[in-house]
């Protein structure tokens, strides 16, 4: 029995295609789950995020959008009405956009924004979804700027944008 090379060579690499298509080894899967377990405390608390709350990143979504266009109208909406911005000396409600305009603040909005949010005060009765993960693992040494989301009668709300640096 003759093979003609065209016949030879498609067989050759139907062989070499079929070798690489089968699943990863057992010991690929091992490191692939060895992977997946937590190695930190931001981890942790990033396995705890809503992440699979369709709602959750819904509202995430667009409140980038929002801040990303400046859009006061849409964020507005999105705030709770004692929306915190200013920590020393305490800034909330009206006058947040203002604010940020003057301060240059929207940079750092979009910022923050765009980070991971972790849930904050588990247990508490005041539970926060925060950005960025780093305040809730360093409360005590974190300075930056956070956010702040929280569920208000079943609806997520832009609760407060603050830096926990004191104002000049």
């Amino acid at each position: 029995m003759r093979f003609h090379p065209p016949l030879l060579a498609c067989l050759l690499v139907a062989c070499a295609l079929s070798g690489t298509s089968c699943k990863t080894t057992p010991q690929t899967q091992k490191i692939d789950k060895a992977n997946l377990q937590p190695k930190k405390k931001t981890d942790k608390l990033l396995s705890t995020a809503r992440n699979d709350d369709v709602a959750f990143q819904s509202f995430v979504s667009r409140l980038r959008q929002a801040a990303q266009a400046h859009d006061v109208k849409e964020l507005a909406s999105m705030m709770t009405a004692d929306f915190g911005y200013r920590l020393d000396p305490p800034g909330e409600g009206d006058g947040v956009f203002a604010y940020w305009d003057q301060n240059n603040v929207w940079p750092e909005l979009a910022l923050v924004l765009n980070e991971t949010f972790v849930v904050n005060n588990v247990g508490q009765g005041n539970e926060y979804m925060v950005a960025p993960a780093e305040f809730v693992v360093n409360p005590e040494t974190y300075s930056g700027y956070r956010a702040g989301l929280k569920l208000v009668s079943g609806s997520w709300k832009f609760a407060y944008f603050v830096s926990g640096r004191a104002e000049e």
